[in-house]
């Protein structure tokens, strides 16, 4: 992928303008990354998410995002489909 400038302007020094193009100092490709090792063989770590409260290893399709506030809320009864299409009826009934 071609690198794009940032910004594009000119610059005016005394009777002569000077175009300008700001480009990033580095790209994507330049990037250092950083892994963790184990100190004493020099093998690379792999991080695994567990379970808090079972212990058992997640997998990573079976992972999402949520908070306390959506655990609680999953944690109370909810009514099923059919549970709310028969209170409608009951509704439209009366």
């Amino acid at each position: 992928m071609a690198v794009r400038a940032y910004w594009k302007g000119s610059l005016k020094l005394s009777l002569v303008s000077c175009p300008v193009l700001l480009y990033p100092a580095s790209t994507s490709a330049e990037k250092t990354r950083f892994h963790m090792i184990n100190k004493e063989t020099g093998n690379r770590l792999k991080q695994q998410m567990v379970d808090a409260e079972t212990g058992d290893v997640v997998e990573s399709d079976q992972k999402g995002r949520g908070s306390a506030h959506s655990r609680a809320r999953r944690a109370t009864h909810r009514p099923s489909k059919e549970a709310h299409r028969s209170a409608a009826r009951a509704r439209k009934a009366n």
